[in-house]
């Protein structure tokens, strides 16, 4: 296991900065590759090299375009799997009846976010291919 470096920090200092300093700071330490605040003061106090993050916005972006549709798929995939859940314990007709109504209501959620990610990543090509 790694021993901590320094681990002997025993020194306190207390800052205030007022909320438009304090954004400025904490936006160049998340585009560090610092894991922590302190460290990232740390490092600028003492004049110490500090690593950033150059990253494509565009790649970015289509990350969170996918995380966004990755999530709502699985939650109608999670309900699809529920439903069919149901069907296996159902035991009159009447049940079954209303099962087909509930899976035709999500099979429709389902094909419409399908069609979303086409359309999405049909866009994304085309920002890409540009």
């Amino acid at each position: 296991m790694m021993e901590r470096k320094n681990s002997n920090r025993t020194r306190i200092i207390g800052l205030r900065l007022t909320f438009d300093e304090y954004r400025k700071i904490e936006k160049k330490w998340k585009a560090s590759t610092c894991r922590k605040l302190s460290e990232y003061v740390r490092r600028s106090l003492f004049e110490k090299p500090i690593v950033m993050i150059y990253r494509n916005s565009s790649q970015d972006d289509l990350m969170t375009e996918l995380t966004k549709l990755r999530n709502e798929l699985n939650a109608v995939g999670n309900n699809f799997n529920q439903a069919v859940k149901k069907l296996h314990t159902l035991q009159q007709i009447a049940e079954f009846k209303s099962w087909l109504i509930a899976y035709e209501v999500e099979k429709k959620i389902l094909q419409n976010k399908l069609d979303e990610v086409r359309n999405n990543i049909k866009k994304m090509l085309e920002i890409w291919l540009l």
